[in-house]
């Protein structure tokens, strides 16, 4: 438990020494698995702020707010395909190692490391949980109603980013990531419905989680405080 509870505290440590030296402005999209594409609230979207360790490895991090459409929930006694959690508003921090090879006006990053999520104004998309409670049950009609306990999230991530230098103090990125992680979302409650009949079943589902698991993409800009002319990038 020690990493996490200081992971936050690391990142604006970071944040902080970085915006003195270089830094990225980016627009990150979200594709999560069996979930409705997600994209960034502008201009909630900072990333690639970090400091060089050595002239090819760097530490990373930034913080994305996104506008979740809609995300799985998983380790429930039955399955979806389509988000059971969702709309909210999700704040993601990463945190990474990078590894950078560096060539006069182009620079090919390999990165991964671990991230925190936490989810705002989380909700239950009751038309889709409904669908699968009816699948699960073989009924012809259910309804539902669950309340829930929305907790931060943990998880770890790789990816690569490819950034091109048109000028000397400016750049355009394009990275890609690969998000494996969840959160915490007891739910507790009731379901009523059936074929020939009506019957309410009560229902808790302590160990279910939102699965952040997917793909994200992102488009940015890079401001270099120093020029390019072959010294180590700090952004």
């Amino acid at each position: 438990m020690r990493p996490r509870i200081f992971l936050l505290p690391a990142l604006l440590f970071l944040s902080t020494i970085s915006f003195a030296q270089d830094f990225g402005l980016s627009f990150s999209y979200f594709i999560p698995k069996n979930g409705y594409f997600s994209t960034p609230i502008s201009p909630f979207s900072i990333r690639g702020l970090g400091v060089d360790l050595a002239p090819f490895l760097a530490v990373e991090t930034g913080a994305s707010l996104y506008r979740m459409s809609g995300l799985s929930i998983k380790d429930l006694p039955f399955e979806s395909k389509s988000p059971l959690a969702g709309p909210n508003f999700t704040i993601f921090i990463p945190l990474e190692l990078v590894f950078q090879l560096k060539g006069s006006m182009v620079e090919f990053d390999i990165k991964g490391g671990g991230f925190f999520f936490y989810g705002f104004d989380q909700r239950i998309n009751y038309g889709n949980m409904d669908r699968a409670i009816r699948e699960y049950e073989n009924w012809s009609v259910a309804n539902s109603t669950f309340s829930f306990k929305n907790k931060p999230g943990f998880g770890y991530h790789g990816g690569v980013e490819l950034t091109v230098y048109v000028a000397s103090q400016f750049g355009i990125s394009f990275e890609c990531n690969y998000l494996v992680g969840d959160s915490d979302f007891p739910l507790n409650g009731s379901y009523s419905g059936g074929s020939n009949g009506f019957e309410t079943k009560a229902a808790s589902f302590p160990d279910a989680r939102i699965d952040l698991t997917g793909l994200e993409f992102s488009i940015g800009i890079i401001f270099t405080s120093g020029g390019r002319q072959g010294a180590p990038r700090r952004r």
